[in-house]
C-alpha cells in the first residue's frame, strides 16, 4: 500500500512534446490469446514494421516477465491479477516515455485486461485479440506444455485447466489460427493509422 505521504511528482516533459519529438502518439498494443496463438510472434513483427518507420517502440513478452520481474509469482488468480497489474504500470512506464508499446501477455481475465486500460488514458490501451483455436494452438506447442496440461502435469494451464475469457469488444480480432502473419501485421498497421497514432 502506497504511504499516505508519498505524492506523485508531474514529468517536466508532456506526453505532446514527446511525440512531437518521435512523430507519433504513444500506445499500448495488448495481445491476447491462448498460449500458441502467436502473441509474441506478431507483437514483434509488428515492432520491427514500426521501428523501420522511425518509431520509438518496445515489446513486453509475457514469458520474459515471468522470468525477471515476476518470477515470485505463481499461476492462481491473485498472482495472475499481480502478474498483470505488473505488466499495466510497466506498460505506463513506457507509455509516458512516448513508445508504442507491445504487450503479449496471455491475460486470461477480462477484468485484468480491464484493469490495464483503466490506467491509461483514454484512446491509449488498443486490445487485439489473437484468435487460434486450442486445436492450433497445441499443434504449434513445440514444448508439449498442451500435453502436460492434459497429463495434469501442469496445473491451472489456460484452456485445459484455466479458463480463458474472450474479449467481448476488443479494438481488433486477428485470426493468428488461420492467417498469414503479414496480413495481421497489416491489420495493425491501418489500425494504427486509423486511430492517429502513427503515420506508416
Amino acid at each position: 500500500m502506497v504511504g499516505r505521504h508519498i505524492v506523485p511528482q508531474r514529468a517536466s516533459i508532456t506526453r505532446a512534446q514527446r511525440a512531437e519529438r518521435v512523430g507519433h502518439r504513444a500506445c499500448v498494443l495488448w495481445f491476447t490469446g491462448l498460449s500458441g496463438a502467436g502473441k509474441s510472434t506478431l507483437a514483434n513483427s509488428v515492432e520491427q514494421r514500426l521501428f523501420e518507420s522511425g518509431c520509438q517502440t518496445f515489446v513486453l513478452d509475457g514469458d520474459n516477465f515471468r522470468h525477471g520481474l515476476c518470477s515470485d509469482l505463481g499461476f492462481d488468480d491473485m498472482d495472475r491479477d499481480e502478474n498483470i497489474r505488473r505488466a499495466g504500470e510497466v506498460a505506463k512506464l513506457f507509455v509516458d516515455a512516448g513508445a508504442i508499446v507491445l504487450a503479449a501477455f496471455i491475460s486470461p481475465f477480462r477484468s485484468h485486461r480491464e484493469s490495464v486500460r483503466r490506467i491509461l488514458q483514454e484512446g491509449e490501451f488498443l486490445e487485439i485479440h489473437c484468435a487460434a483455436g486450442i486445436d492450433i494452438c497445441e499443434e504449434r506447442d513445440t514444448k508439449g506444455l498442451y500435453k502436460k496440461a492434459k497429463r495434469g502435469e501442469i496445473a491451472r494451464f489456460t484452456g485445459v485447466s484455466s479458463p480463458y475469457e474472450v474479449p467481448e469488444n476488443p479494438e481488433l480480432k486477428v485470426e493468428t489460427g488461420n492467417e498469414p502473419v503479414e496480413a495481421s501485421v497489416q491489420k495493425i498497421l491501418r489500425l494504427l493509422e486509423a486511430r492517429s497514432i502513427a503515420r506508416l
